[in-house]
């Protein structure tokens, strides 16, 4: 009985001791520095950007009214969101015939989801690898400031994804505009054929909030400028910048302290 408590007690510490380790490694006062807390700014916008454009809904709509009193007043209400492939909404568009009291079929005009996609996308990306930089940078920064390879790396992909966050940014702010052109009201009446009609009154109904569409495109940019701004912190820890302070010194006080609690762990 002993002999079988001993030998599970081991395996059932050994997942904990190596949580409790990992914990301890996390040098948490390293996002008081710009290249952490940066980093940490660039996680929660990347949420704020993909979360906002993702799960964007909105409506529109219009009033149709037939000059025959055999005919109500029909209103019509479009629902669009994310991935904003508005060609593929449906709405009836009512007839205002007595031969033909059924409606008719009809789509909003327009395919937005490329510049949509992108940007969500890319928030995803930016998102994923922030906390992975971030993890890598609490846990291990001994390795990221004495090996080359591991700020070359950081480096360029912090270029490659403040170059993205511009195009993504402007896209989808152009692709936002042409998706409000085509769900305004006065869009919709244009669209259906019985509103040219002389014996036919149509008037705006629903009109879409954009209001969470374009606080997606303002996170868009400051993702931009925040990735533009860790070019600079990334760059100081590459050996373009010169050799580090630490470079040929050895270990700092501060990581060999480190390095000793994690051993006594």
């Amino acid at each position: 009985m002993s002999s079988t408590e001993s030998s599970s007690r081991p395996a059932d510490k050994s997942p904990r001791q190596q949580v409790d380790r990992l914990l301890v490694g996390l040098r948490w006062r390293r996002l008081e520095e710009p290249l952490g807390f940066i980093k940490v700014l660039q996680w929660l916008f990347a949420i704020f950007a993909f979360g906002c454009c993702g799960s964007y809904s909105g409506e529109t709509g219009a009033m149709v009214r037939c000059n025959n009193e055999a005919k109500d007043v029909s209103s019509i209400i479009v629902s669009f969101g994310y991935p904003f492939r508005l060609n593929r909404v449906q709405y009836e568009m009512p007839l205002c015939d007595d031969s033909d009291p059924n409606s008719k079929t009809m789509h909003l005009l327009g395919d937005f989801s490329a510049p949509a996609e992108f940007f969500v996308t890319l928030g995803i990306f930016s998102f994923f690898y922030t906390m992975a930089a971030l993890v890598f940078y609490l846990r291990f920064h001994n390795l990221y400031t004495e090996n080359r390879r591991f700020p070359l790396v950081d480096f360029c992909v912090t270029v490659s994804f403040t170059f993205f966050w511009l195009v993504a940014a402007a896209a989808w702010g152009k692709g936002l505009t042409d998706v409000k052109g085509a769900t305004q009201p006065s869009s919709l009446t244009a669209a259906m054929s019985v509103c040219h009609g002389d014996e036919v009154e149509c008037s705006a109904g629903a009109t879409p909030s954009m209001g969470l569409a374009n606080i997606s495109v303002l996170f868009g940019f400051i993702n931009f400028f925040l990735w533009a701004g860790n070019c600079w912190f990334v760059f100081k820890e590459t050996p373009w910048h010169g050799q580090n302070q630490d470079q040929g010194q050895g270990p700092s006080q501060e990581s060999a302290a480190e390095q000793g609690a994690v051993e006594k762990q």
